[in-house]
């Protein structure tokens, strides 16, 4: 394994447990600071896929994480190195203030208090919410909800993000907000997302599934020239490609 390579997956599969097929055969690999899209259908196994990468779920094959292989005796470790972002912030936000949330895994690592609100701290800076540290989550707009639910996978120096759909739900103010926030974030990133737009915003990379298997993988400026796969998933292809041209002027302007 190269060194750069953060995430390898070998023949991966997994059953639902009323024996349904929900991957088969994936094959993956992932490299430092790439920003991945998992493009598809519904029902195509993007968030099963996601829910692999630590350990959440396990199935047939090989998943390699950092190096790791993703085993029992391995998740403590894996699953630092890999944030999580569920679809729905309530899944991971259930402590009485953000700084509790944002605290409790660097706490349960062991980090002193010290350091934990230094991580805290960070975190906060990184989504933009200093100063909610003694709001209740619960109180909060779902926008700022979904930055809490990154800051928490984020104070773990977690090295790889792996976010399902993180957008969703959210009106266009609060998705514009989030996408800048998760650019401006280094780490290596997998996003589930059924956006054409937030794939374009923050991915090099787009990965088709379908019906659980992998159907392309491929540059994401090779996808918003590819108008039979754009229209096949559903997509505008001619907003696709006026978004791609756009995105090219600012760049070459900047």
């Amino acid at each position: 394994m190269t060194s750069d390579k953060v995430i390898e997956i070998h023949h991966l599969s997994y059953d639902y447990p009323d024996g349904s097929p929900a991957l088969r055969e994936i094959d993956l690999e992932v490299y430092r600071h790439e920003s991945v899209a998992i493009l598809g259908p519904n029902g195509a196994g993007k968030s099963t896929l996601l829910y692999h990468l630590n350990g959440t779920l396990m199935g047939r094959g090989k998943v390699i994480i950092l190096g790791l292989s993703v085993e029992k005796k391995n998740l403590q470790e894996i699953r630092r190195r890999v944030g999580m972002v569920f679809q729905n912030p309530d899944d991971q936000l259930f402590c009485p203030t953000v700084y509790d949330d944002v605290a409790f895994g660097p706490l349960n690592m062991g980090v002193s208090e010290e350091e934990a609100r230094s991580r805290v701290e960070r975190a906060l800076d990184m989504v933009g919410l200093r100063g909610f540290e003694r709001r209740s989550a619960h109180h909060l707009s779902e926008g700022e909800k979904k930055r809490v639910a990154l800051a928490t996978v984020l104070s773990m120096d977690s090295e790889i993000l792996a976010l399902d759909e993180p957008t969703d739900n959210l009106d266009p103010a609060g998705s514009r907000t989030l996408i800048d926030r998760i650019r401006s974030i280094p780490q290596t990133k997998v996003i589930v997302t059924h956006h054409l737009p937030l794939a374009m915003d923050l991915c090099t990379r787009a990965v088709f599934l379908e019906r659980g298997r992998k159907l392309e993988d491929l540059p994401m400026h090779g996808l918003l020239k590819d108008r039979g796969l754009l229209e096949r998933f559903g997509f505008d292809a001619d907003l696709a490609l006026w978004l791609y041209e756009r995105k090219k002027d600012q760049k070459e302007l900047e």
